[in-house]
């Protein structure tokens, strides 16, 4: 076995990178964060299975895995290595490669490495060295990202505020290409986009990205394995290419993007800084005409510009772009319920029955959720916003609970009546709820957990209350425990008062008081009084 047991989605970024991106075992043992030793152990024991690359459709990451590990699986031969101190002082000479000195090599030694190995072996060797030569850089290979110190001010037109716009810079190794855009921020999803921007601008994809160790880029910087973001691989694997963080404290390995950033500073952001901007977009625009014009800046000790070196070297060599650009994505990893339902933002998505507490990698965009469980997809799900709610795929369910799942609505409620009669009748109600009995299950699992936490007789008690009162829900529940409720005493019901009749008192006035109401008085008749006779 490996000293370091890797998961199944590191192995095959592995292989990727060492078969589709030709990549040394420095490089994808620098790229992923993993020693040098495992990288290589894996690549032989990949070698060993003679598989194919791209693997077949029928093999999975479960058979990829018997494979690699098979009791079978031979160990790396040991075969006489080269003196690589005479092989770099070789290729110094003029007209010497790495073919040739490989073939004297291998008629002195036939039973040595072959050419491939060969070539990874002495680039770890000759990586330690770490001479001071100016580096020289193949086209299309590389290209360095990175944010400029200096900002850019713009003014919110509607309250005066002031808003630091970021300077984000790209530049191709071999030609000196400029990318150059402002972003509002350094966070994740604004240095994915102007990633994808500045691809679609290059027209192509290099083989590395160059990053420096930006918390967007690298969660965990380290002079010895840099952990990248899942959704910075994510999308190097979407364009095909591949993400090599600089060294910690290695300031030549960015020299490139340094000089770039400088320039941009220089060329871009120091005419416009007397301007006056109210919006992102506006800024953009003003920086597109002289960014154009930096590229096409003639040098000074060389002829042409970067935009005809370009031209001339680095876009023949770039890959092609993918069909669709990249859409951001955000990785997550989480559990299968018993209710086969993952829970993604506060929000159930259901997933084939058969994954019950499987564990699954979640794959978020801005409109759809995807689950992914040992490399393939097992469903899909149109991404809910707001807090609750179920996205219940009907063919994720079983035909039979009693047939395929361990947990069934009469088994939660059986575990409910061994706690109380009044806590089995809560989880009854509880299910019966819901439109389909499993979406109840998490919330009669949290319910009857608190027997735990407070005694069986407690929650007895609190499901007794809760009943009476009619609050079917765990969190109803859950508060008369938390404000210990469940410990008064419940009061009786307050009996209807009985109307005893007739009642007879002398206060009591009978039906005969008011018929005689009915009928009016008689009232004298009124005759107008002489003029004479009024009172004074």
């Amino acid at each position: 076995m490996p000293a370091v047991r890797l998961s199944m989605r590191q192995i095959v970024e592995i292989l990727r990178l060492a078969r589709e991106q030709d990549c040394s075992i420095r490089q994808i043992a620098v790229s992923l964060g993993l020693p040098h030793s495992t990288v290589g152990d894996y690549l032989r024991r990949f070698a060993a299975t003679g598989l194919p690359w791209p693997l077949p459709s029928e093999i999975d990451h479960a058979a990829l895995e018997s494979r690699l590990f098979a009791p079978s699986a031979s160990r790396a031969i040991i075969r006489p290595l080269p003196e690589w101190a005479t092989i770099h002082q070789e290729l110094q000479r003029k007209g010497v490669t790495l073919q040739l000195l490989w073939q004297e090599y291998k008629q002195a030694t036939p039973d040595g490495y072959q050419y491939t190995r060969f070539c990874q072996r002495y680039r770890a060797w000759a990586a330690r060295l770490d001479p001071v030569l100016r580096q020289e850089h193949k086209a299309g290979e590389r290209a360095f990202v990175d944010y400029a110190g200096q900002t850019m001010d713009v003014v919110d037109p509607m309250t005066g505020e002031l808003h630091a716009a970021q300077l984000f810079v790209g530049v191709l190794g071999a030609s000196n290409y400029h990318f150059t855009e402002a972003t509002w921020t350094q966070t994740l999803p604004d240095w994915i986009g102007s990633h994808t921007r500045m691809l679609a601008y290059f027209g192509g994809v290099p083989a590395l990205i160059i990053p420096d160790n930006l918390k967007a880029g690298v969660r965990t910087p380290c002079y010895y394995a840099p952990d990248v973001n899942p959704t910075y691989l994510d999308f190097a694997v979407h364009y095909g290419t591949a993400i090599l963080p600089t060294r910690a404290y290695h300031p030549r390995d960015k020299a490139k993007v340094e000089a770039a950033v400088q320039l941009a500073e220089r060329w871009i952001l120091a005419p416009l800084r007397d301007q006056l901007f109210t919006s992102l977009a506006d800024l953009n625009a003003a920086i597109v005409p002289l960014r154009e014009a930096l590229n096409d800046r003639p040098f000074q000790k060389l002829p042409g510009s970067r935009r005809t070196l370009f031209v001339a070297v680095d876009q023949p060599a770039l890959r092609p772009l993918p069909p669709t650009p990249y859409e951001y994505a955000i990785w997550q990893t989480a559990k299968v319920n018993i209710d086969y339902h993952i829970a993604v933002e506060k929000h159930l998505y259901s997933v084939p029955y058969l994954l019950v507490r499987a564990e699954v990698q979640v794959r978020l965009t801005a409109s759809m959720v995807e689950v992914l469980h040992q490399g393939k997809r097992v469903a899909v799900h149109v991404r809910r916003a707001g807090v609750g709610g179920y996205s219940t795929d009907p063919a994720h369910r079983p035909q039979s609970h009693q047939a395929h799942m361990e947990w069934t609505p009469s088994r939660l409620v059986a575990w409910g009546r061994s706690i109380g009669p009044a806590t089995g009748t809560m989880v009854e109600r509880i299910l019966a709820q819901q439109p389909h009995p499993e979406h109840g299950y998490r919330a009669c699992l949290g319910l009857l957990s608190l027997a735990r936490r407070y005694t069986p007789t407690r929650l007895e008690a609190a499901c007794a209350r809760a009943l009476r009162t009619g609050a079917v829900r765990y969190k109803s529940v859950q508060s008369i425990l938390a404000t210990n409720l469940d410990r008064t005493p419940l009061e009786e019901p307050l009996a209807e008062p009985t109307l005893h009749l007739p009642v007879t008192h002398e206060h009591v006035r009978g039906a005969a008081y008011y018929r005689e109401l009915d009928t009016p008085p008689s009232l004298p008749l009124l005759l107008p009084l002489p003029l004479g006779d009024l009172p004074c």
